[in-house]
């Protein structure tokens, strides 16, 4: 076994770093905004933590249900059918489309809940265009998830990590121009930093969907294909399972917000500088995720169920090392961790206190996500949403609040509650995959 771990470890690394780099893309857009932003004060600061918490739970859906697709394509290039790829990429791109609609509707109508969740007054009337403007950035972003999950599953991963990573550089050129105006540019705070970001990621999927058009090594991947509604059927069907996943876990990280909201604008900022290096950082276990799958699926597809399990010990190997390093780090230097951010005292005691329970959140998080990962591979969908409603809705959440509350430790406590309800997650989806793996070798 030991062996067939370190024949993985060169594969599952060759997809993690450009499926990082791409996933990152989106969170470091948010990034971007949020550090940008932070000399104009706690408010816009927590304004772009509250957008982004709604963001994140369609971010999710969208990823979850078209990384569907990366499985397809990896499955058919394992079996060599490489004539079906192009038929599942053009169908793909359709439903990617209307998923993309879709999303930017669904975060509309989430804005009319928001004056009834206790959130505080400055930040709800700062935050109106910069909301929108997000809601429609979904579009592009959700179309040119397609691209990338169906580059990373032909062995291209670096392709659609360039297209992702190049709307991460324009958006920090274009906040400098529309947040704070220098020459003739108007400077328009928090509403530059959402143009900004629509503007990126749009010019980003453009210049995706050209390279497609007439490139010459993308001709393989563009021989004409028509609609087939049995084709974007099937991927909704097998997709569908992944979206409520990550709406769950996302949808359970927004509420969880939204209870920190009510400790007060402190707090929710404090809250968006821990949730923005911990976002950056579960960018690795997430690619690792998104790599397990994919080769689990490519096995599958060639026929060698064997080499499962190793596919899967590898890449717990990468995340769990990664992770504890993380861990380390913001165990011991939360505090100047978080001044890179901001410079305000008070949000930082918050955010610092908040990174000693993330430390230990992140590492069972990346063993939890690395085995659904490898559960996604075998298209074993339905079954770790249930595990996610159990862990993060049944146990996260009411453990955080009588932790943050009844406990007394206040915000921090909310992610307490996660950290329980994770370990009781990573330890069914283990078991799990190996009754899986179980049942493919006996086959």
């Amino acid at each position: 076994m030991l062996s067939q771990i370190r024949t993985e470890l060169p594969g599952i690394l060759r997809l993690v770093f450009p499926i990082v780099a791409g996933l990152a893309a989106a969170t470091l857009i948010g990034v971007a905004d949020a550090v940008m932003l932070a000399p104009l004060g706690a408010v816009p600061l927590a304004a772009v933590g509250l957008t982004g918490a709604g963001a994140g739970l369609l971010y999710a859906a969208v990823w979850g249900l078209l990384s569907a697709l990366s499985v397809r394509v990896g499955e058919a290039w394992g079996a060599g059918e490489g004539r079906r790829i192009p038929h599942i990429l053009h169908n793909g791109l359709a439903l990617g489309l209307g998923v993309g609609i879709a999303a930017a509707g669904a975060m509309g109508l989430m804005w009319f809940a928001l004056p009834y969740l206790d959130q505080p007054a400055e930040v709800l009337e700062a935050v109106p265009a910069y909301w929108a403007l997000i809601c429609l950035y979904l579009i592009p972003y959700a179309v040119l998830t397609v691209f990338k999950a169906t580059f990373e599953a032909v062995e291209r991963p670096w392709t659609g990590a360039a297209f992702a990573f190049s709307a991460v550089l324009m958006n920090v050129a274009f906040n400098w121009l529309l947040i704070y105006g220098p020459g003739p540019f108007p400077a328009l705070g928090l509403t530059g930093a959402g143009i900004a970001s629509l503007l990126a990621e749009t010019l980003s999927l453009a210049f995706a969907f050209g390279y497609w058009r007439y490139a010459p090594s993308m001709k393989r991947l563009r021989l004409r294909r028509s609609l087939d509604r049995v084709e974007i059927t099937a991927a909704l069907r097998e997709g569908a399972p992944l979206g409520v996943l990550y709406v769950v876990e996302s949808g359970s990280v927004t509420v969880a917000t939204l209870l920190i909201g009510a400790f007060g604008t402190v707090a929710l900022a404090g809250n968006q500088v821990a949730g923005t290096v911990g976002g950056v950082l579960y960018m690795v276990p997430l690619g690792i995720a998104g790599a397990v799958a994919i080769r689990v699926a490519q096995a599958r597809g060639a026929g060698e169920p064997g080499t499962l399990r190793a596919i899967a010990l590898a890449a717990l190997l990468v995340a769990t090392v990664w992770l504890a390093l993380a861990a380390l780090a913001l165990g011991l230097f939360g505090r100047e961790i978080a001044a890179l951010i901001t410079d305000d005292p008070a949000v930082i005691e918050v955010a610092a206190a908040m990174f000693l329970v993330f430390a230990l959140f992140q590492l069972v998080d990346g063993v939890q996500s690395t085995m659904m990962g490898a559960l996604r591979g075998l298209s074993d969908t339905a079954w770790p949403a249930g595990v996610s409603i159990l862990a993060y809705w049944v146990l996260s959440l009411p453990l955080g609040w009588m932790l943050a509350h009844w406990g007394g430790l206040g915000a921090p406590g909310i992610w307490l509650g996660f950290l329980l309800g994770l370990i009781v997650a990573a330890a069914l989806l283990i078991h799990r995959f190996l009754q899986k793996t179980d049942e493919a070798i006996a086959d």
